[in-house]
């Protein structure tokens, strides 16, 4: 099963963001959102941002994750 998981926005490059999880760092496409900014959190699925989230709620998530066993470095792909 594959997971959209929040990342916390590092840096951005035109359409493109460079996003962190668990201190791994990917790139995503930010083409179906408006108003990225770094510090963001953005649900990120297949290469793709699909939402904004708050920090709490994006942090929550990721802690029920790492609690249930499914945050794992190698799940960024």
């Amino acid at each position: 099963m594959c997971l959209a998981i929040p990342a916390r926005v590092a840096a951005l490059d035109g359409a493109m963001a460079t996003v962190e999880v668990a201190g791994v760092t990917k790139r995503a496409s930010i083409h179906l959102l408006d108003g990225v900014s770094v510090g963001d959190y953005l649900i990120i699925h297949a290469g793709f941002a699909l939402s904004k989230l708050d920090e709490a709620e994006a942090r929550e998530t990721l802690r029920l994750l790492e609690q249930m066993g499914e945050l794992e470095i190698g799940a960024l792909g």
